[in-house]
């Protein structure tokens, strides 16, 4: 199984904790995380959560060779849009969205495409298309893939396992 760990640059590298909460199987943090004591027990502490979740969608949305169900969801909650709304913009139903995010049905290239468009366009990244087309039809990364996150100074990063 292939792995990206995430870091923070200046942090010790400690056990990859395994990421459940932002409802996805295979994300992992390599660093940028401090397990702390609670009165309900041991919990943890995600620095930079809201930036976590950008790279985390970005990283979908720009080296993932095709989305499951789960990263398309991700992504459109991530964008504040429901179901009919992702639909309406990108000329389909919101039970087709639906469809997609329960792995139903495969998402139609043309509608990935245009997800990770919009996508990127959320996250103000200027962005090529042609370009961002030409690096997917490259990408060696699928699902079942273990994906790593490290906190650096220049932000949350990805690394190769």
């Amino acid at each position: 199984m292939n792995s990206t760990v995430w870091n923070l640059e200046g942090h010790d590298e400690c056990e990859p904790l395994h990421f459940t909460a932002c409802g996805l199987d295979n994300v992992f943090l390599g660093s940028g995380f401090d397990v702390v004591d609670t009165p309900e027990g041991r919990g943890v502490r995600i620095r930079n959560l809201d930036e976590l979740h950008c790279a985390i969608g970005e990283f979908l949305a720009v080296h993932k060779k095709t989305l499951i169900g789960k990263e398309l969801r991700y992504l459109r909650k991530h964008m504040n849009l429901t179901q009919a709304e992702l639909g309406h913009l990108i000329g389909l139903s919101s039970q087709q969205v639906a469809r997609w995010e329960k792995d139903q049905c495969e998402i139609s290239g043309a509608a990935e495409s245009l997800l990770r468009v919009l996508f990127m366009e959320h996250l103000r990244k200027n962005i090529s298309v042609r370009g961002l087309l030409l690096e997917l039809d490259e990408c060696d990364v699928v699902a079942g893939d273990k994906t790593t996150f490290v906190a650096t100074d220049k932000g949350w990063q990805t690394i190769a396992g």
